[in-house]
């Protein structure tokens, strides 16, 4: 069996075993209420600059998505214009959102373009996005119409089925990326097959490449 075989089998059978997953790039918190960001305020990425991690008493819930705040203005500030503050492509990865992924993301690893909220799964996916996010982004917006009402699971597994070419537009951004910074090293944690199965946001609740972040209570 081939590598690509294999990837796919893994899919096939995560999917069949574990559902289609959520729509949105939530966790389950302990009272078991579908929790986005890890449990960080959306808020203060664009009034401080930075994620702040919320409070389970400033919490708001969005359909079926909720969110944690850092204070109870936060709150407040979320529920009169939720658009204005939740991230893009039901959180996911703004990466793989441009090729049809709705791969996990990392609250700690995001941009803030025009007023909107951007996350990304790895530094490596944060990297390649950075060379061309206009570019990205409009290739996330008009895929993204297809793609929300989608559990994530059946989403990348489809987009993985079809083609290859995540895996190769990573390599072509890392060429690029290493052309315009040399000396510097290109991130080494780009997307794997087990980020298709595993919870959105595992990378950094676990800890791979940074201090875990851990699931919230």
């Amino acid at each position: 069996m081939t590598r690509l075989a294999r990837t796919l089998f893994g899919f096939a059978l995560a999917a069949l075993l574990a559902g289609c997953g959520t729509r949105w790039a939530t966790v389950p918190d302990g009272a078991g209420r579908p929790l986005m960001l890890l449990g960080h305020d959306p808020v203060t990425y664009f009034t401080e600059g930075k994620p702040r991690p919320g409070q389970p008493a400033f919490t708001s819930t969005v359909l079926d998505r909720s969110y944690r705040f850092a204070s109870a203005q936060n709150r407040l500030d979320f529920t009169a214009d939720p658009a204005r503050y939740e991230p893009q492509y039901g959180g996911f990865c703004a990466h793989g959102a441009a090729f049809g992924r709705k791969l996990g993301s990392n609250p700690t690893l995001w941009a803030v373009r025009d007023g909107r909220l951007y996350l990304f799964g790895s530094r490596a996916a944060q990297a390649a996005w950075s060379l061309e996010p206009q570019r990205y982004i409009n290739r996330a917006d008009a895929l993204w119409v297809g793609l929300q009402d989608r559990g994530w699971r059946t989403a990348t597994f489809k987009a993985t089925l079809l083609h290859e070419r995540y895996g190769q537009a990573l390599l072509e951004a890392r060429a690029d990326w290493e052309r315009q910074h040399p000396g510097q090293a290109w991130p080494d944690d780009a997307p794997t097959w087990r980020d298709g199965i595993k919870l959105p946001g595992w990378r950094a609740a676990e800890g791979v490449g940074q201090p875990a972040l851990g699931y919230p209570d």
